[in-house]
Protein backbone atom coordinates (compact mmCIF):
# COMPACT_ATOMS: atom_id res chain seq x y z
CA UNK A 1 0.00 0.00 0.00
CA UNK A 2 0.99 3.50 -0.89
CA UNK A 3 1.83 5.77 1.72
CA UNK A 4 1.98 9.75 1.46
CA UNK A 5 5.36 10.14 -0.43
CA UNK A 6 5.82 6.72 -1.38
CA UNK A 7 5.16 4.45 -4.66
CA UNK A 8 5.78 1.51 -5.51
CA UNK A 9 7.42 0.06 -8.82
CA UNK A 10 7.00 -2.84 -11.14
CA UNK A 11 8.24 -5.35 -8.43
CA UNK A 12 6.28 -4.16 -6.06
CA UNK A 13 9.41 -2.12 -3.68
CA UNK A 14 8.46 1.11 -2.41
CA UNK A 15 10.76 4.22 -2.90
CA UNK A 16 9.85 7.73 -1.51
CA UNK A 17 9.18 10.65 -3.91
CA UNK A 18 11.61 13.35 -4.43
CA UNK A 19 10.44 16.57 -3.15
CA UNK A 20 10.04 19.00 -6.17
CA UNK A 21 12.54 22.34 -5.31
CA UNK A 22 10.77 25.02 -2.97
CA UNK A 23 11.44 28.68 -3.72
CA UNK A 24 11.29 31.69 -1.93
CA UNK A 25 9.38 34.84 -3.31
CA UNK A 26 9.04 32.51 -6.64
CA UNK A 27 11.93 32.13 -7.58
CA UNK A 28 15.21 29.66 -7.46
CA UNK A 29 17.38 30.07 -4.45
CA UNK A 30 16.49 28.02 -1.12
CA UNK A 31 15.28 24.14 -1.26
CA UNK A 32 13.40 22.45 2.11
CA UNK A 33 14.99 19.48 3.34
CA UNK A 34 12.93 17.04 5.59
CA UNK A 35 13.50 16.99 9.21
CA UNK A 36 11.90 16.30 12.54
CA UNK A 37 11.15 19.74 13.44
CA UNK A 38 9.57 21.01 9.45
CA UNK A 39 11.91 21.90 6.55
CA UNK A 40 14.90 23.38 6.49
CA UNK A 41 16.30 26.08 4.21
CA UNK A 42 19.56 25.50 2.56
CA UNK A 43 21.13 28.06 0.59
CA UNK A 44 22.24 26.79 -2.88
CA UNK A 45 26.15 28.14 -3.63
CA UNK A 46 26.50 31.41 -6.26
CA UNK A 47 22.91 32.34 -5.78
CA UNK A 48 21.24 35.38 -4.10
CA UNK A 49 19.68 35.42 -0.34
CA UNK A 50 16.12 35.31 -0.60
CA UNK A 51 14.69 38.04 0.88
CA UNK A 52 14.33 37.49 4.84
CA UNK A 53 18.65 37.17 4.76
CA UNK A 54 18.60 40.28 2.92
CA UNK A 55 16.37 42.00 5.74
CA UNK A 56 18.65 41.37 8.36
CA UNK A 57 22.15 41.82 6.19
CA UNK A 58 20.28 45.50 5.58
CA UNK A 59 19.61 46.15 9.56
CA UNK A 60 22.82 45.36 10.53
CA UNK A 61 24.29 48.05 8.12
CA UNK A 62 22.71 51.01 9.91
CA UNK A 63 24.66 49.54 13.41
CA UNK A 64 27.73 49.11 11.99
CA UNK A 65 27.51 52.98 10.24
CA UNK A 66 26.43 54.34 13.74
CA UNK A 67 29.19 52.44 15.25
CA UNK A 68 31.56 53.77 12.76
CA UNK A 69 30.48 57.16 13.06
CA UNK A 70 30.29 57.58 16.74
CA UNK A 71 33.76 56.07 16.77
CA UNK A 72 35.04 58.64 14.96
CA UNK A 73 33.82 61.61 16.71
CA UNK A 74 35.11 60.33 19.94
CA UNK A 75 38.24 59.97 18.69
CA UNK A 76 38.12 63.03 17.13
CA UNK A 77 37.45 64.91 20.17
CA UNK A 78 39.67 63.31 21.95
CA UNK A 79 42.57 64.07 19.33
CA UNK A 80 41.72 68.28 19.84
CA UNK A 81 41.73 67.64 23.44
CA UNK A 82 45.39 66.84 23.28
CA UNK A 83 46.16 68.96 20.20
CA UNK A 84 44.53 72.10 21.34
CA UNK A 85 47.03 73.06 24.64
CA UNK A 86 49.98 72.95 21.72
CA UNK A 87 48.01 74.82 19.62
CA UNK A 88 47.36 77.46 22.22
CA UNK A 89 50.79 77.39 22.82
CA UNK A 90 51.86 78.26 19.69
CA UNK A 91 49.34 81.19 19.60
CA UNK A 92 50.33 82.29 22.99
CA UNK A 93 54.10 82.54 22.04
CA UNK A 94 53.34 85.16 19.38
CA UNK A 95 51.39 87.50 21.86
CA UNK A 96 52.65 90.02 23.96
CA UNK A 97 51.08 90.37 27.58
CA UNK A 98 48.49 92.89 26.50
CA UNK A 99 47.22 90.66 23.46
CA UNK A 100 46.55 87.52 25.50
CA UNK A 101 43.65 89.00 26.85
CA UNK A 102 42.63 91.45 24.07
CA UNK A 103 43.53 89.36 21.04
CA UNK A 104 41.34 86.64 19.71
CA UNK A 105 42.25 83.53 22.05
CA UNK A 106 41.77 81.04 19.10
CA UNK A 107 44.05 82.63 16.71
CA UNK A 108 47.02 85.15 16.25
CA UNK A 109 47.28 88.69 17.06
CA UNK A 110 47.50 91.02 14.14
CA UNK A 111 51.66 91.40 14.92
CA UNK A 112 53.35 88.35 15.31
CA UNK A 113 55.77 89.02 18.20
CA UNK A 114 57.82 85.56 17.95
CA UNK A 115 61.20 86.86 17.27
CA UNK A 116 60.65 89.49 20.40
CA UNK A 117 59.63 86.87 22.75
CA UNK A 118 62.41 84.22 21.98
CA UNK A 119 64.84 87.54 22.60
CA UNK A 120 63.31 88.15 25.81
CA UNK A 121 63.37 84.38 26.55
CA UNK A 122 67.41 84.14 26.00
CA UNK A 123 67.67 87.59 27.79
CA UNK A 124 65.59 86.53 31.11
CA UNK A 125 67.26 82.97 31.22
CA UNK A 126 71.04 84.58 30.83
CA UNK A 127 71.43 82.54 28.15
CA UNK A 128 70.79 79.49 29.86
CA UNK A 129 67.78 78.51 28.15
CA UNK A 130 69.61 75.99 25.69
CA UNK A 131 71.68 74.28 28.35
CA UNK A 132 68.48 74.03 30.37
CA UNK A 133 67.38 71.70 27.23
CA UNK A 134 70.20 70.01 27.29
CA UNK A 135 70.56 69.07 30.51
CA UNK A 136 66.98 67.44 30.43
CA UNK A 137 68.10 65.59 27.48
CA UNK A 138 71.15 64.48 29.40
CA UNK A 139 69.27 63.20 32.27
CA UNK A 140 66.34 61.68 30.68
CA UNK A 141 68.43 60.14 28.02
CA UNK A 142 71.09 58.26 30.37
CA UNK A 143 68.20 57.86 32.80
CA UNK A 144 66.43 56.17 30.19
CA UNK A 145 68.64 53.82 28.93
CA UNK A 146 69.68 53.07 32.16
CA UNK A 147 66.68 52.54 33.69
CA UNK A 148 65.29 50.36 30.46
CA UNK A 149 68.02 47.97 31.22
CA UNK A 150 67.50 47.92 34.67
CA UNK A 151 63.82 46.95 34.43
CA UNK A 152 63.81 44.65 31.65
CA UNK A 153 66.65 42.52 33.64
CA UNK A 154 64.65 42.44 36.77
CA UNK A 155 61.11 42.01 34.50
CA UNK A 156 62.69 38.58 32.74
CA UNK A 157 64.27 37.30 35.77
CA UNK A 158 60.72 37.71 37.93
CA UNK A 159 58.91 36.14 34.79
CA UNK A 160 61.38 33.44 34.13
CA UNK A 161 63.17 32.51 36.95
CA UNK A 162 61.44 30.50 40.16
CA UNK A 163 64.01 31.70 43.41
CA UNK A 164 63.02 32.46 46.81
CA UNK A 165 61.39 35.39 47.25
CA UNK A 166 59.54 35.46 43.89
CA UNK A 167 56.46 36.47 45.51
CA UNK A 168 57.51 39.39 47.74
CA UNK A 169 59.30 41.07 44.64
CA UNK A 170 56.26 41.24 42.81
CA UNK A 171 54.44 42.72 45.99
CA UNK A 172 56.93 45.05 46.72
CA UNK A 173 56.71 46.58 43.31
CA UNK A 174 52.92 46.49 42.98
CA UNK A 175 53.72 48.62 46.20
CA UNK A 176 55.89 51.12 44.42
CA UNK A 177 53.25 51.52 41.49
CA UNK A 178 51.19 52.75 44.27
CA UNK A 179 53.34 54.78 46.60
CA UNK A 180 53.34 58.55 45.60
CA UNK A 181 56.55 60.47 44.01
CA UNK A 182 55.96 63.25 46.21
CA UNK A 183 56.38 60.76 49.52
CA UNK A 184 60.09 59.75 48.81
CA UNK A 185 61.36 63.06 47.85
CA UNK A 186 62.45 64.08 51.46
CA UNK A 187 63.78 60.58 52.51
CA UNK A 188 65.77 60.93 48.80
CA UNK A 189 66.98 64.10 49.47
CA UNK A 190 67.93 63.38 53.05
CA UNK A 191 70.40 59.93 51.44
CA UNK A 192 71.55 62.18 48.82
CA UNK A 193 72.54 65.00 51.06
CA UNK A 194 74.24 62.55 53.51
CA UNK A 195 76.21 61.46 50.20
CA UNK A 196 77.36 64.52 48.98
CA UNK A 197 75.27 64.16 45.46
CA UNK A 198 72.74 67.00 45.97
CA UNK A 199 73.22 69.95 43.45
CA UNK A 200 74.81 67.33 41.10
CA UNK A 201 73.78 65.55 38.14
CA UNK A 202 73.39 61.66 39.49
CA UNK A 203 70.97 63.48 42.60
CA UNK A 204 68.67 63.48 39.11
CA UNK A 205 70.05 60.57 37.15
CA UNK A 206 70.06 57.97 39.71
CA UNK A 207 66.71 57.71 41.26
CA UNK A 208 65.39 58.23 37.92
CA UNK A 209 66.76 55.10 36.43
CA UNK A 210 64.45 52.96 39.39
CA UNK A 211 60.98 52.89 37.65
CA UNK A 212 58.89 50.32 39.55
CA UNK A 213 56.22 50.74 36.15
CA UNK A 214 59.59 49.94 33.49
CA UNK A 215 59.92 46.66 35.82
CA UNK A 216 56.58 45.68 35.82
CA UNK A 217 56.29 46.50 32.53
CA UNK A 218 59.23 44.36 31.78
CA UNK A 219 57.90 41.56 33.99
CA UNK A 220 54.97 41.51 31.28
CA UNK A 221 56.65 41.35 28.03
CA UNK A 222 58.79 38.91 29.30
CA UNK A 223 56.58 36.78 30.36
CA UNK A 224 54.28 37.06 26.86
CA UNK A 225 57.11 37.62 24.41
CA UNK A 226 59.96 35.10 25.48
CA UNK A 227 58.97 31.54 25.06
CA UNK A 228 60.22 29.13 28.23
CA UNK A 229 60.83 26.62 25.28
CA UNK A 230 63.15 28.53 23.60
CA UNK A 231 65.57 29.25 27.08
CA UNK A 232 65.30 26.06 27.43
CA UNK A 233 66.71 25.04 23.98
CA UNK A 234 69.68 27.33 24.51
CA UNK A 235 70.41 26.26 28.11
CA UNK A 236 70.74 22.24 26.37
CA UNK A 237 73.09 23.67 23.37
CA UNK A 238 75.39 25.15 26.37
CA UNK A 239 74.54 28.86 26.10
CA UNK A 240 74.88 30.89 29.30
CA UNK A 241 72.57 32.59 30.99
CA UNK A 242 74.02 35.89 30.35
CA UNK A 243 74.53 35.00 26.59
CA UNK A 244 70.64 34.29 26.51
CA UNK A 245 70.11 36.76 27.83
CA UNK A 246 72.51 39.46 25.33
CA UNK A 247 71.82 37.27 22.11
CA UNK A 248 68.09 36.15 22.45
CA UNK A 249 65.79 38.36 25.26
CA UNK A 250 67.22 41.37 24.53
CA UNK A 251 66.38 41.22 20.80
CA UNK A 252 62.67 39.73 21.55
CA UNK A 253 62.32 42.49 23.76
CA UNK A 254 63.45 45.43 21.53
CA UNK A 255 59.67 46.76 21.06
CA UNK A 256 59.12 46.10 24.49
CA UNK A 257 62.33 48.20 25.30
CA UNK A 258 61.40 51.27 23.54
CA UNK A 259 57.98 51.33 25.15
CA UNK A 260 59.62 51.29 28.55
CA UNK A 261 62.40 53.73 27.28
CA UNK A 262 59.73 56.41 26.76
CA UNK A 263 58.11 56.07 29.82
CA UNK A 264 61.06 56.82 32.03
CA UNK A 265 62.33 59.19 29.56
CA UNK A 266 58.92 61.55 29.70
CA UNK A 267 58.81 60.57 33.26
CA UNK A 268 62.10 61.98 34.04
CA UNK A 269 61.74 65.16 31.60
CA UNK A 270 58.74 66.24 32.96
CA UNK A 271 60.05 65.77 36.30
CA UNK A 272 59.20 68.74 38.74
CA UNK A 273 59.70 68.32 42.13
CA UNK A 274 62.57 66.35 42.55
CA UNK A 275 64.87 68.64 40.64
CA UNK A 276 63.37 71.69 42.99
CA UNK A 277 64.77 69.56 45.84
CA UNK A 278 67.73 68.84 44.41
CA UNK A 279 69.54 71.62 42.36
CA UNK A 280 69.98 75.30 43.27
CA UNK A 281 72.57 76.20 40.71
CA UNK A 282 71.09 77.23 37.62
CA UNK A 283 73.55 75.76 35.12
CA UNK A 284 72.36 72.07 36.16
CA UNK A 285 68.33 72.96 36.47
CA UNK A 286 66.13 71.21 33.62
CA UNK A 287 63.46 72.88 31.33
CA UNK A 288 60.92 72.71 33.94
CA UNK A 289 62.70 74.07 36.62
CA UNK A 290 64.06 76.58 34.65
CA UNK A 291 60.76 78.06 33.04
CA UNK A 292 59.45 77.52 36.52
CA UNK A 293 62.08 80.01 37.42
CA UNK A 294 61.00 82.36 35.07
CA UNK A 295 57.06 82.65 36.42
CA UNK A 296 58.90 83.65 39.71
CA UNK A 297 59.77 86.60 38.04
CA UNK A 298 57.67 90.12 39.49
CA UNK A 299 56.38 90.51 35.73
CA UNK A 300 57.00 88.32 33.21
CA UNK A 301 56.38 88.05 29.64
CA UNK A 302 53.90 85.05 29.22
CA UNK A 303 54.71 84.88 25.70
CA UNK A 304 58.37 84.17 26.14
CA UNK A 305 57.80 81.66 29.14
CA UNK A 306 54.83 79.98 26.46
CA UNK A 307 57.53 80.31 23.54
CA UNK A 308 59.97 78.22 26.59
CA UNK A 309 57.35 75.42 26.95
CA UNK A 310 56.69 74.88 23.58
CA UNK A 311 60.43 74.69 22.69
CA UNK A 312 61.03 72.25 25.45
CA UNK A 313 58.23 70.32 24.63
CA UNK A 314 59.06 69.76 21.22
CA UNK A 315 62.60 67.21 21.56
CA UNK A 316 59.32 64.81 23.09
CA UNK A 317 56.87 65.10 19.99
CA UNK A 318 60.41 64.31 18.16
CA UNK A 319 60.88 61.30 19.70
CA UNK A 320 57.78 60.08 19.69
CA UNK A 321 57.11 60.80 16.09
CA UNK A 322 60.06 59.14 15.24
CA UNK A 323 59.88 55.50 17.64
CA UNK A 324 55.96 55.54 16.77
CA UNK A 325 56.32 51.87 15.33
CA UNK A 326 58.48 50.72 17.44
CA UNK A 327 56.44 51.86 20.79
CA UNK A 328 52.97 50.65 19.52
CA UNK A 329 54.63 47.28 19.00
CA UNK A 330 55.73 47.30 22.26
CA UNK A 331 52.14 48.36 23.60
CA UNK A 332 50.85 45.22 21.11
CA UNK A 333 53.11 42.57 22.28
CA UNK A 334 52.45 43.42 25.99
CA UNK A 335 48.76 43.30 25.27
CA UNK A 336 49.09 39.96 24.08
CA UNK A 337 50.09 36.76 25.91
CA UNK A 338 51.36 33.86 23.90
Amino acid sequence: MDGPGLHADDDGVQHRDRRPDLTVGGGPGLRDLPGDGGPRRTARPGVHPGPEEARQVSAALPTRRSTKVLTIIVLSVVLIYFLFPIYWLLLASTKSNAEMTTSNGFWFADEIRLKENYQTLIAWTRGHFWRWVGNSLLYSTVAGAAGTLISVSAGYAIAKFRFPGRTASVGIISAGLLLPIALLTIPMFIVFHSLGLTDTIWAIILPSCVSPFGVFLGMIYADSSVPTELIEAARIDGASELRIFVDMVLRLLAPAMVTIFLFIFVATWNNFLLPLMMLNSDALKPITLGLYGMMSYFDPTYGAVMQGALLGVLPLIVLFLGLQRFWQAGLAAGAVKG
